[in-house]
């Protein structure tokens, strides 16, 4: 096992079966996250902010406090607030006080911002299927239910 990751890192063992399965994870996440950045590059966008628009496009029309934001990200900001900000002043997101509470200040997509995702959205898919490709269906689904094993306890937390 680990022949891959052994040539990668230039390593010919592991301190433990442990060691390398999270070294494997982070290797794959970065590649596959420095796939995804390049790609929103080319949109003008981060892949935070990305991750903002998608949230927010699930949320829409009513949008999400930043809280609400915060707690959905895949991989949560230290600054919301701020990443809120540039989409505003890119016209990708608006803000707007909320009619229940008006100390909340909520945060919604605008059209540019579903437009700029119905642009970058198949890209993203036919990335995520090109590098997925060498696993089944099956070997898909085992992987997700593993990876979501080592995470669920600070999900029900």
């Amino acid at each position: 096992m680990g022949e891959t990751l052994k040539k990668r890192l230039k390593q010919q063992k592991f301190s433990s079966v442990e060691q390398e399965l999270v070294l494997n994870l982070l290797i794959a996440a970065n590649y596959i996250r420095s796939k995804i950045d390049s790609l929103c590059i080319r949109f003008n966008i981060t892949h935070a902010q990305f991750n903002v628009l998608r949230i927010l496009k699930g949320a829409s029309p009513e949008g999400y406090p930043r809280g609400g934001i915060t707690q959905r990200m895949v991989e949560p900001a230290p600054d919301v607030t701020r990443l809120i900000d540039r989409l505003v002043n890119d016209g990708l997101v608006e803000r707007y006080l909320s009619e229940t509470d008006r100390r909340l200040s909520m945060a919604r997509i605008t059209k540019k911002g579903i437009n700029l995702l119905n642009k970058i959205n198949p890209e993203i898919d036919n990335l995520l299927n090109e590098y997925s490709s060498s696993l089944s269906n099956g070997e898909k689904e085992t992987f997700s239910n593993l990876c979501e094993k080592l995470y669920a306890g600070e999900v029900d937390k």
